[in-house]
């Protein structure tokens, strides 16, 4: 991919995961119900941050989507962009290293992606495998971060903190994830790459 179209795409990655910052991912109830209570929204519990992310390495590639993501944590760092808020005391943040992590999971995921052929199962897999590198991140920097401070902040053991970062969110990030595979194969069927 040239220079113009990887900057563009991170552009485009950047913005779209401030956005998905703030935006809570809903999905419909399931259809058998919607006789007796009709369509309603069910909340994810997440927002739709992970999905640009994941969205950004598979439609730019490795370079662009991480690129995106630098750009987001140096934004984050002197501007309130963040979940809750920014600035550099957000490295003092638990959840910090997720944010990190984005860099790491953007790049494997474009890397993966334009290393085999855009099919939903290899854009599946290079979304899954950019997630799950998200909490390794994540997950490094919660025990890192404990062992520092002799405990996670908000008054939450280790254990607490993982479950409340990784466990909760994930069932709601694949879910992100599987919606991000389609769509980027959509995108690429249509643009041709």
């Amino acid at each position: 991919m040239s220079a113009p179209n990887e900057l563009l795409w991170a552009l485009i990655g950047l913005l779209l995961t401030i956005g998905g910052t703030f935006l809570e991912a809903f999905v419909t109830n399931p259809p058998w119900a919607w006789s007796e209570q009709g369509i309603g929204a069910v909340s994810l519990g997440v927002t739709y941050q992970i999905g640009a992310v994941l969205l950004a390495g598979c439609l730019g590639g490795k370079n662009a989507g991480a690129l995106s993501q630098i750009a987001y944590i140096v934004l984050g760092l002197n501007l309130p962009v963040f979940t809750q808020g920014g600035g550099i005391g957000y490295l003092k943040e638990p959840s910090f290293g997720y944010l990190l992590g984005f860099i790491a999971g953007a790049w494997l995921c474009g890397f993966l992606a334009f290393r085999m052929p855009p099919r939903l199962e290899s854009l599946a897999f290079s979304c899954i495998c950019g997630l799950l590198t998200i909490h390794v991140y994540g997950l490094g920097y919660l025990m890192i971060f404990h062992t520092i401070h002799g405990g996670v902040a908000e008054g939450l053991s280790l254990m607490q903190a993982i479950v409340k970062y990784s466990i909760y969110p994930l069932p709601g990030q694949m879910v992100v994830a599987c919606a991000v595979t389609v769509l980027a194969f959509a995108l690429r069927q249509l643009m041709f790459y």
